[in-house]
């Protein structure tokens, strides 16, 4: 299916769903109309793109009622749910649709219930307390809705081409249809307890649920922090009205008279009107701060009954000033606020008011109660919670289907196709390579060239193979010229790593460089142990193994091109230049190395290796020759056999 004819099919259930969802709303009906699409297409056998158009759908009727983004992650859960019925066989008959119909609409009852107690409650145990009151309501509009809806859903896939439908059931994969017998291979394989798979989906659920989460923390703070920071701007607001009513000048007056002060009076009462437009002002009052603590100017009575201090009175300070009473005394200005005590949870701004002289003569205080904001905030919560797991759900879908078609899907099949590869005959090889070129890979990354890699390798083993079958009798006459100049030459016929003969001229060149002052290099010695004892025991060929086996660890771990085989089980190691300094690293890997053959059951006697190793450095102030630097390394590997020797038990 081409990549127009998808987007059409997924469009057309995205407008599906906004035309049903308009119907609904054109002619006021109870019902809603808008999952019709999301169903259809996540019927049609791929969970992504029912997803896409679930939460596509609510995102555009979002943009003009907010509330209908707190639906999309019951959308999302609506296409995983239809996908997996889908592929159970739930829409290929009329009577297994109708058992659908009654579970989706209790889900979506419990969710419209839920999302809407959230949405109007003031608290989540208010919420689930009024769960009881609407559930048989809502029931009753879900049912009717999911009835129409996925009846719809299921007519519009009896009309749809089954190879629309073939196309949706492996969408995203980049490789081609599996055939029946191999998806059931796949599907049933044993992977390992720590497989790919797992890993990248703990990783993608953490990395979801980290950007979920941070978006959603960040979402918050930017909402406390801009309400908290409208109301300082509010009271800051208010506190400076105040200030201007009063005049520095009278407020000894204010103090020694109160109300018998006709100005007091005045002011007063612009106080009480200026409480009175706000009802979440709970205090104002006017402070003069000294040593022996706070005198009273004004003290506002409150609609709660708390009579004011009288003017001239002299309070404590409140324990949550009492670390600004220096600023206070002095006349400084302090910054706003928030206590929590016997008055409720408080957000509280002083101001001075100065004389002409510089002289702070009072502060101006308003007190504002802050229990409308946590209201607030826990209502933003909700909201936010439910965009949250929306969110989340999405990215971690998203992320895994692309991980199971990009990644494990291709690895899994090019893994059975590498497992099932067959060298007996020209046949059977030939049988495989049309199975691994029929996965037709093309993820356009690594895995891509993976698959090529793995092609090409099958296709040189068996023409590898196909050379081998007719050099056979070559090789059978060949082997004795082939002995012949194996001994001539600089390589072990045996293991084909330098021989004896290299060895000896190598030597010849260290020499060379010890006398010009330019020489940097260690030697390792390698003695194989058990040599005698798996020739005597299982063969020399069995023998001749071992020793192919041993000399292939000291290869992977050294490389091949510092090896020399000086012995029938001896082997030398000589390297140069950079990688001395690595050469203890090495030895020790190559010790781990033998360590963890020797503990693995699945090998055979001939493949575990055991080998005795001494390490000597060139010492240019002790050095004459190479000779005297392979001395010590032998010399170790020797402590080292007789050490190998004690600690063994058979």
């Amino acid at each position: 299916m081409s990549v127009g004819k998808f987007m059409f099919i997924c469009f057309a259930g995205l407008l599906l769903n906004l035309l049903g969802s308009s119907v609904a709303e054109i002619f006021n009906l109870p019902i809603f109309l808008d999952t019709s699409g999301t169903i259809f297409i996540a019927a049609l056998g791929s969970y992504m793109p029912g997803i896409a158009v679930g939460f596509l759908t609510n995102l555009l009727k979002s943009l003009f009622d907010s509330h209908q983004m707190y639906y999309a992650s019951f959308s999302i859960i609506i296409a995983i749910f239809t996908t997996v019925m889908a592929r159970r066989g739930f829409f290929l008959s009329l009577g297994k649709v109708i058992l659908l119909i009654p579970l989706i609409a209790i889900f979506m009852g419990c969710c419209s219930v839920n999302i809407e107690n959230f949405l109007h409650s003031s608290s989540l145990i208010q919420s689930f307390s009024e769960f009881n009151t609407s559930f048989v309501e809502h029931f009753s509009i879900e049912i009717i809705d999911k009835t129409i809806t996925v009846l719809l859903a299921f007519l519009l896939l009896k009309k749809t081409p089954n190879d629309i439908k073939k196309s949706f059931r492996t969408l995203g994969q980049r490789q081609a249809p599996l055939s029946e017998e191999m998806k059931r291979a796949v599907d049933n394989e044993d992977y390992l307890s720590s497989s790919l798979r797992t890993k990248l989906l703990l990783i993608l659920m953490l990395s979801s649920f980290f950007v979920s989460f941070s978006i959603a923390f960040i979402s918050y703070q930017i909402f406390k922090d801009a309400a908290l920071g409208e109301r300082i701007k509010s009271v800051s607001g208010i506190t400076t009205v105040i200030l201007s009513e009063l005049n520095p000048a009278q407020i000894d007056n204010f103090v020694n008279h109160g109300r018998d002060d006709k100005n007091y009076r005045a002011v007063e009462s612009k106080l009480y009107t200026l409480k009175n437009t706000n009802p979440e002002l709970r205090y104002i009052y006017v402070y003069r701060f000294s040593e022996a603590g706070c005198q009273v100017v004004f003290d506002i009575d409150t609609t709660s009954g708390f009579t004011g201090d009288a003017p001239g009175e002299i309070i404590e300070f409140d324990p949550a000033f009492l670390k600004y009473k220096d600023d206070l005394i002095a006349g400084r200005p302090i910054p706003p606020i928030i206590s929590n005590d016997e008055y409720g949870r408080l957000l509280t701004i002083y101001k001075p008011l100065y004389d002409d002289k510089g002289k702070c003569q009072c502060y101006a205080a308003v007190d504002l109660s802050l229990e409308s904001l946590t209201e607030e905030t826990g209502d933003f919560v909700i909201r936010l919670l439910t965009l949250f797991v929306g969110c989340f759900i999405f990215i971690f879908v998203l992320g895994l289907w692309f991980i199971e078609n990009n990644i494990i899907l291709p690895l899994n099949t090019m893994a059975y196709c590498a497992r099932s590869f067959s060298y007996d005959n020209a046949s059977e090889r030939q049988k495989n390579m049309e199975l691994i070129k029929s996965l037709k890979i093309t993820t356009g990354d690594e895995i891509e060239n993976l698959y090529s890699a793995l092609i090409r390798s099958a296709e040189n083993v068996a023409r590898y193979l196909e050379h081998l079958q007719m050099a056979k009798v070559q090789v059978a006459n060949m082997r004795v010229k082939v002995f012949a100049m194996d001994e001539l030459a600089h390589k072990d016929s045996l293991t084909g790593v330098r021989n004896k003969t290299a060895y000896v001229g190598m030597t010849n060149k260290l020499d060379q460089k010890i006398s010009e002052g330019s020489a940097n290099f260690c030697i390792v010695m390698i003695d194989v142990n058990f040599l005698k004892k798996v020739n005597d025991t299982y063969g020399h060929e069995r023998g001749n193994e071992y020793l192919i086996n041993a000399c292939r660890l000291v290869c992977s771990v050294f490389g091949e091109e510092h090896v020399y085989r000086i012995g029938g089980d001896e082997f030398v190691v000589i390297v140069e230049g950079e990688k001395v300094s690595l050469c203890k690293y090495f030895v020790n890997q190559f010790k781990a190395e033998m360590n963890r053959k020797a503990n693995n059951a699945l090998l055979q006697p001939w493949e575990k290796i055991s080998a005795a190793v001494g390490l000597a450095f060139y010492e240019a102030d002790n050095d004459k020759s190479a000779d005297e630097v392979f001395k010590r390394a032998d010399d170790l590997m020797y402590k080292n056999k007789l050490a190998m020797k004690a600690q063994r038990t058979d």
